[in-house]
């Protein structure tokens, strides 16, 4: 059963995410890389020097050598525990 909403952007979930797992009023997004990295410090995960969305979201997925990264729909997958899913529609399956 998704937790996001059907249709909701990459932008959309990582709000959601980085909000408790609730979608903060528009005015209250943030841009990608700035949700990732606190949906991060909500998951207590220390970044160091990256800041980046995709270095940021792999960190999240405990990826943590650059040469072991995944894409952003890569991670997004692993993360949610599921395959060939865009990466919106696998944070959709992922509760803060």
């Amino acid at each position: 059963m998704p937790l996001g909403r059907n249709g909701s952007t990459l932008v959309d979930e990582l709000n959601r995410l980085a909000n408790s797992g609730t979608y903060p009023a528009r005015a209250d997004y943030l841009d990608t890389a700035a949700a990732a990295r606190k949906w991060a410090a909500k998951r207590n995960v220390l970044l160091g020097k990256v800041t980046d969305t995709v270095g940021v979201i792999n960190y999240i997925g405990s990826i943590t050598k650059r040469s072991d990264m995944l894409d952003i729909a890569g991670i997004c997958n692993k993360i949610a525990g599921t395959t060939g899913l865009e990466p919106a529609a696998a944070l959709r399956q992922v509760a803060s």
